[in-house]
């Protein structure tokens, strides 16, 4: 099946084109600055073949039109036509209680989601003009709605409950949801294909780490306990986020500083995080550069990064009563060798060691012989994730991830 991959923001659709049957992109591109002056397109077919497109990109539709222009193109394309592409599956970043799997997008999941958008302000409202766009361009094809949060929906109520009145829970929805699922699920079982055993005989803690971060329990091939919680702010440090926080230094800081709720948002997910503690950069690379300089600020966003993953690596080996195999994925997770030494540093009294020549060349698994837990570097791939199930939905066959 060849399943075209969305993923749309307030001004940009990310897209791959994959053939299911191969697991290859055959291409892929990004259109920016829809609704924009200097709106451009960049398309990468899989041999390398690269374009970049200017033009007057009003709305998501005129992007969507495009993508597909571009995939047809006789120089630069992979498709003679539009009927090659048999299905389109969405990114959608909150399905709330309601959806706890991939669905096909129909006229009833798009009212759901668009009652979720309080849950996702930021995020829903780009997903669902995705879906409206791919609808009025290609009315025939399926869609299919893949949710970040879908694969944390079976952590139970001690884990996904806060600790404010009930009530709050029952009537707005407040809770610990998490995001990145579609990753988590995806390493995870990449780390149990390494191990050659079956995902519901393992314990697994998995880390996304890149701009956004996040971590996961994976007890027996269910997400029991996540880092990010009713948004993504919660849990770790992250590029620009601040993570875990005391809530009254919110409240605190917008009295002292006279803080309008959309100006402390922006402070809290824009201003804080790797950025706000070094004062150098959001980029993981730029802060162990500016460290190794002797840039103080940068050593303390270095080790708070660290250190908080290091915690909740401990924390997720005691909510599942063990842990067998620890996964690093995401940009800085895949990149940073100084980041991994660093995480694992403190842990061999867990029987977590890393071989340093393995972590220093980038393998796969980079655990020490003597490790007790294995420890795997392993590359995500969200969007086969997508394009997968996509083709199960469709399909109605099942198709091993």
């Amino acid at each position: 099946m060849k399943v075209l991959v969305l993923n749309c923001g307030s001004s940009s659709i990310k897209y791959q084109f994959y053939d299911t049957v191969q697991r290859v992109a055959l291409a892929k591109g990004l259109v920016d600055r829809i609704g924009m002056l200097g709106a451009v397109l960049t398309h990468t077919r899989f041999d390398g073949d690269k374009i970049s497109i200017v033009g007057e990109i009003l709305d998501h539709a005129i992007g969507i039109e495009y993508v597909l222009a571009v995939l047809l193109s006789k120089n630069h394309g992979v498709i003679e036509d539009k009927s090659e592409i048999d299905a389109v599956g969405h990114r959608v970043v909150h399905g709330g209680e309601t959806f706890t799997g991939s669905v096909l997008i129909s006229p009833e999941v798009v009212k759901v989601l668009q009652d979720n958008v309080g849950l996702a302000p930021l995020h829903n409202p780009p997903n669902i003009k995705g879906i409206q766009a791919v609808t009025r361009v290609l009315p025939d094809v399926p869609q299919v709605g893949v949710f970040d949060t879908a694969f944390h929906s079976k952590m139970p109520p001690k884990a996904y409950l806060y600790g404010i009145p009930f009530e709050l829970y029952k009537m707005h929805q407040i809770r610990r949801y998490g995001f990145h699922g579609t990753s988590h699920r995806y390493v995870g079982g990449i780390a149990a294909k390494k191990l050659g055993k079956p995902l519901n005989e393992l314990k697994i803690v998995t880390a996304h780490l890149g701009n956004g971060c996040s971590m996961a329990a994976i007890d027996q091939g269910v997400s029991v306990d996540t880092t990010m919680g009713f948004t993504p702010l919660e849990g770790l440090l992250m590029g620009t986020r601040c993570g875990d926080i005391d809530t009254s230094v919110i409240l605190h800081v917008m009295g002292k500083e006279g803080l309008q709720l959309s100006e402390a948002n922006t402070l809290l997910n824009k201003h804080s995080g790797l950025i706000g503690i070094s004062g150098e950069s959001s980029d993981m690379r730029e802060i162990i550069s500016s460290m190794k300089e002797g840039h103080k600020r940068s050593r303390y966003a270095f080790e708070i990064f660290c250190y908080r993953i290091t915690k909740y690596i401990g924390a997720y080996a005691a909510a599942m009563g063990g842990i067998d195999a620890l996964v690093f994925t995401g940009g800085i997770g895949e990149n940073s060798p100084d980041v991994r030494e660093e995480v694992c540093r403190n842990l061999a009294f867990m029987g977590i060691n890393l071989n340093n020549d393995k972590n220093l060349a980038g393998e796969e698994e980079i655990s020490s012989d003597d490790s007790r837990v294995y420890v795997f570097r392993i590359p995500t791939n969200e969007e086969l994730v997508i394009a997968l199930d996509t083709e199960v939905i469709v399909s109605g066959k099942e198709v091993e991830i």
